[in-house]
């Protein structure tokens, strides 16, 4: 399909109801911790079904973890080894001893991980902050990418969507202490349904099972003493690589990408706009673009069948199966 023509929809009739994993660790699932000098990182690895195959590296978004990719990673099991990370800061990973939370702070701990393991060349896949992560990481070390697929990925908006505006605002000194200060009375259900309402395409469709999984999840991390610390940084992050120019702005290295690339946008996703999909699939030289139009934010817990078969069809057309 031409990188920049927006395709018709997609397998939506057919895409299973969205849910989101009611577990912190899946069957199949193993967790595992890698220690790197200022910096620890929690893996969440999903072992392939057959031997000899390509390692794969998931990276999420900001607030999220390395849970968010329970779903699509067993649909991927026979075709790639699959890793997931949790950036500095989140699920549990610890905080970076230095402190640095920007979009190439994130970048440099991928990279770091990737040459410490001797695993790449690597499928990378990012949503959101770590589509922007994955992004910097294909730019500038292209010999760790094989093929890159990105997922509403926090790629810079000149006019970002209203709904979006909170998320944003999170970075602005002082709004965060205010915003803690005015939901302090907030339950944790509260605050988990505000966010499953901001990344979910439909949230009514998730399982009450998986809700109280996520309220669960929620009342966890707002426990640590570092949570704020981390989002408002990582936030701060995102709208600083947003004002970048020239060689090191996220759109010029959007187009120093050399990977083979997908592109998965959500037609309900209220943080990144369906309109980007053009402008990234111009971008990123001979994309693939995927739009689900029932799809939110997190396309790949919404809709991971969708999202797996466009990989496997990634896969079969660039011949990068092993």
């Amino acid at each position: 399909m031409p990188s920049t023509e927006l395709p018709e929809t997609l397998a939506a009739a057919a895409a299973p109801v969205p849910r989101v994993g009611a577990v912190r660790v899946a069957d199949g699932e193993e967790l595992r911790s890698v220690s790197l000098p200022g910096l620890t990182l929690n893996i969440r690895t999903r072992p392939s079904t057959a031997s000899g195959l390509a390692p794969a590296l998931f990276v999420h978004g900001l607030g999220g973890s390395s849970q968010n990719w329970s779903a699509l990673m067993p649909l991927l099991a026979d075709a790639v080894d699959c890793e997931a990370v949790d950036l500095p800061g989140f699920g549990d990973s610890a905080p970076p001893d230095d402190g640095d939370y920007s979009v190439t702070g994130h970048a440099r701990a991928v990279i770091r991980l990737l040459d410490a393991e001797g695993r790449g060349p690597v499928h990378l896949f990012g949503n959101s902050l770590g589509g922007a992560v994955a992004t910097r990481v294909a730019a500038v070390r292209p010999d760790l990418v094989r093929t890159l697929t990105l997922i509403s990925p926090a790629l810079p908006e000149l006019r970002p969507q209203r709904t979006a505006w909170p998320t944003a605002l999170i970075a602005v000194p002082g709004v965060a202490s205010l915003f803690a200060r005015m939901t302090e009375d907030w339950t944790v259900e509260e605050r988990t349904r505000g966010a499953m309402a901001l990344c979910y395409g439909d949230p009514g469709l998730i399982s009450p099972e998986a809700f109280r999984a996520a309220v669960e999840e929620m009342e966890r991390r707002l426990a640590l003493p570092y949570f704020w610390d981390a989002m408002v940084r990582s936030a701060r992050g995102v709208v600083n690589a947003y004002t970048l120019g020239g060689q090191h702005g996220l759109w010029r290295q959007a187009e120093r990408v050399l990977a083979p690339t997908l592109l998965v946008y959500g037609g309900r996703d209220r943080l990144v706009g369906l309109r980007m999909a053009r402008r990234a699939a111009a971008a990123f030289r001979g994309s693939r673009l995927l739009t689900v139009p029932d799809a939110g934010h997190l396309a790949m817990i919404e809709y991971p069948e969708a999202v797996a078969q466009a990989f496997r069809d990634l896969l079969d057309d660039c011949g990068n199966r092993s």
